[in-house]
C-alpha cells in the first residue's frame, strides 16, 4: 500500500498537552475505524507549529477525506518514494 507524509499546520502543536494529543489521536482513530482498513496511521512527529504524520492509504483522496472528517488540516500530502535508514548503508 502506498505510504504518505502528511504535513499539518497546527499553530502551537509542539506545546499541546498530553491530554490534547490523546484527544487528537482518539479523533483520528475513530475516523480511521469508520473509513475501514484501507487507511492506516503509522505515527506522527509533533514539532513547533506542525505535525508530520505517516499514513498508508491507496491514494491521497482517502487521506483528505480522513482529515476533513477528523477536523484536522492536511496542508501538504507527499507520496513516499523510498524509506532508508542506517541499515541501508549495509545493503
Amino acid at each position: 500500500m502506498p505510504k504518505f507524509v502528511i504535513e499539518r499546520e497546527i499553530p502551537g502543536a509542539g506545546s499541546m498537552s498530553a491530554e490534547q494529543l490523546k484527544g487528537a489521536a482518539q479523533s483520528s482513530n475513530q475516523v480511521i475505524r469508520e473509513l475501514g482498513p484501507s487507511i492506516q496511521w503509522e505515527h506522527s512527529y509533533v514539532t513547533g507549529d506542525k505535525i508530520f504524520c505517516i499514513y498508508n492509504a491507496p491514494d491521497e483522496a482517502l487521506i483528505r477525506t480522513h482529515a476533513a472528517k477528523a477536523g484536522i488540516p492536511a496542508n501538504k500530502i507527499t507520496p513516499v518514494a523510498a524509506v532508508i535508514d542506517p541499515a541501508t548503508a549495509q545493503g
